[in-house]
């Protein structure tokens, strides 16, 4: 005789718990509690019937919403204080992408759609990384609203590849490039922020936050106590990336004479910000991507080379680059302080310049030697 699965408890009533596919804002699988007062098989029958719901979805919270009105109410309230960069990634990818999706309720979302969002970016393996990504924390999102259960969460990330993207890799200035930095015909707000990036290693953001104050001519140095975000057009202040971000940084004596002689004509006009659109406000969005455009229309006029990809950011890997290469002379402790970063970002970006200066030989030979 078989033996029954459920025990009658105390109480008079079989009991059992079971996962409704859904978790608890703790990370932990949800149960609902099921009990008969018939028998042990009726409660079996019950918990099939429960689990089979699961299944088949019907266990969660009903719900109409379209995946694309979920999307936009995921990004407006969970993603509201992040980076503004960050955010014009997920409104891109939302109403970009996940609008050829209609009014598919969020309910009914399957692999099926994640599918055909990446069959739509194919060649573009950067969207289609942001829309992997986006795709799994809307749901993600929708299974702790429980609007969305999470085995079928669960199931659908796991026949489906993720998405293989490598950054391309990150470079110093050329040769040609660094010769044209100190060639070219640059307008003077032009020269002072190419100076800037180039001899001091400073993000967009901060440099472009600079004010007159900012740069001690005694010292002979800038210090970094803020940034401007760009993303939506009008300059926003901001905190610097990390609370490493708050440093203060030598001004070398190559590009010193003229960031002097650009802060003193600044304090005569009375103006504050380092880099200002004509009438006086902080660059915006619009008026840095002209500044841009006329560095590198400049450089190229003094290079037989072609310059191309080449960023602001470039000219702070450049910066980092060349510190490197002055190992032992300054530590990597030093050279992750100025870059406002940490050592193991320094490590990790920079490692293999430091290899490159390694002698184990000689270095075995000069502690060991007699």
């Amino acid at each position: 005789m078989a033996t029954a699965k459920y025990k009658r408890g105390a109480d008079g009533y079989f009991s059992t718990n079971v996962w409704d596919g859904t978790y608890t804002t703790g990370g932990k699988k949800h149960q609902k509690h099921l009990r008969s007062k018939k028998s042990s098989k009726d409660l079996e029958k019950k918990v099939k019937e429960f689990e089979d719901k699961v299944k088949k979805r019907t266990s969660i919270r009903k719900s109409d919403v379209a995946f694309l009105e979920y999307s936009r109410m995921w990004k407006d309230v969970y993603k509201s204080q992040r980076e503004n960069a960050t955010k014009e990634m997920y409104e891109n990818i939302i109403e970009k992408h996940f609008v050829s999706l209609g009014n598919v309720r969020l309910q009914d979302i399957d692999r099926i759609h994640l599918q055909m969002l990446l069959n739509n970016a194919e060649g573009k393996t950067r969207t289609q990384q942001q829309i992997y990504m986006t795709f799994r924390q809307v749901l993600k999102s929708a299974v702790a609203d429980h609007l969305f259960p999470a085995n079928v969460y669960e199931d659908l990330f796991k026949n489906i590849e993720s998405i293989k993207y490598k950054a391309k890799e990150k470079r110093p200035l050329t040769e040609y490039e660094r010769k044209a930095v100190f060639k070219a015909d640059f307008d003077e707000q032009d020269k002072i922020y190419v100076y800037v990036i180039f001899g001091c290693g400073l993000r967009r953001e901060e440099a472009i936050a600079l004010t007159i104050f900012d740069v001690n001519l005694k010292q002979k140095e800038i210090s970094i106590t803020k940034a401007h975000s760009l993303a939506h057009g009008s300059p926003e202040e901001k905190k610097p990336k990390s609370d490493n971000g708050y440093r203060t940084v030598p001004i070398p004596a190559a590009i010193f004479p003229d960031v002097e002689r650009y802060i003193q004509k600044l304090k005569a006009s009375g103006k504050t910000y380092m880099f200002t659109m004509r009438n006086g406000r902080p660059i915006t969005k619009s008026s840095y991507d002209k500044m841009w455009a006329r560095i590198l229309k400049r450089m190229q006029e003094v290079s037989k080379e072609e310059i191309s990809g080449l960023t602001s950011h470039v000219f702070r890997h450049n910066y980092c680059a060349n510190l490197c290469y002055q190992i032992p002379k300054i530590s990597i402790k030093k050279i992750a302080q100025l870059m406002g970063d940490t050592e193991a970002v320094v490590l990790n970006v920079y490692n293999h310049i430091i290899l490159e200066k390694e002698d184990a030989e000689a270095a075995v030979n000069d502690a060991m030697g007699r």
